[in-house]
């Protein structure tokens, strides 16, 4: 895997991501997905604040608006959230809730519920309130498809206590599905993942490559999901599936400023 060299965030793209990404630049119809926080945006205390870097945002919208290139925001955020803090171009597509929630245009049908994934719904956000009111410092989230704990801003002690009484409470409820991220705890009664997305986003655009960025573990099923001729970067620390790696959101401005360039 290429790693950023010693000069910090801020410095140039590893060269051999370089020129990865203006190989790629040249296939004949391109998918450029992005995960969102901490990608595309620099994590922060508290969601609805994120926004994304202007220079990356504006990257991105450049190449939304190139002939055979098609843009999306692949997020573990609820659609409505995602669309509230990215403000993505009109033409990018749009996956949230990990894949629960698919956004392909004008047509695309809205997330419809069974009555049993209904009833399991609020069993989770009945017990995932309890437990927040008893743990201080952690939040509740509510999803179209399901309930986060979020305990970012919680002391270890409560934060740890929150997710082991979840677990407890829920690991044996029928149709309930857990994933885990960055300090959050994720239960949705619609079974997805960021794989299956960008699968499902590649047939839709008809990409013959794609290019794909972020930074939780979440995005590890995109990953691993990914052909030899796509372009995987993992923003962050840690271990990941991804060929290449940048150090932080400060330098995905310059990822998707020389895709643009290059693909131009």
């Amino acid at each position: 895997m290429a790693e950023t060299g010693p000069a910090g965030p801020d410095a140039g793209l590893d060269a051999e991501l370089g020129a990865a990404v203006v190989r790629v630049a040249h296939t004949a119809h391109l998918l450029v997905a992005m995960d969102f926080d901490g990608t595309m945006a620099p994590l922060v205390p508290r969601a609805e604040d994120a926004r994304p870097l202007p220079a990356a945002a504006a990257a991105f919208a450049g190449l939304a608006g190139l002939e055979r290139t098609t843009t999306a925001l692949v997020s573990g955020r609820a659609l409505a959230s995602l669309r509230a803090v990215a403000d993505p171009p009109a033409r990018s597509l749009l996956v949230g809730s990990h894949g629960a929630e698919v956004w392909l245009g004008p047509d695309s049908p809205g997330l419809a519920l069974t009555d049993a994934q209904q009833q399991t719904l609020r069993r989770a956000l009945a017990v995932v309130r309890m437990v927040v009111l008893r743990h201080p410092g952690t939040v509740l989230e509510v999803k179209p498809a399901g309930v986060v704990l979020h305990y970012r801003q919680a002391a270890p002690g409560p934060a740890e206590a929150a997710v082991a009484q979840v677990r407890e409470l829920l690991d044996d409820e029928p149709g309930l599905h857990f994933s885990t991220g960055k300090m959050v705890l994720e239960l949705s009664v619609v079974k997805a993942n960021k794989g299956e997305s960008l699968e499902l986003l590649r047939a839709a655009a008809g990409a013959t490559a794609v290019v794909f960025a972020g930074d939780d573990v979440t995005d590890e099923h995109g990953f691993a999901a990914l052909a030899p001729e796509d372009v995987g970067i993992k923003v962050g620390a840690g271990d990941t599936a991804a060929r290449f790696r940048l150090a932080s959101p400060a330098q995905v401005p310059a990822l998707l400023e020389l895709l643009l360039a290059a693909r131009r």
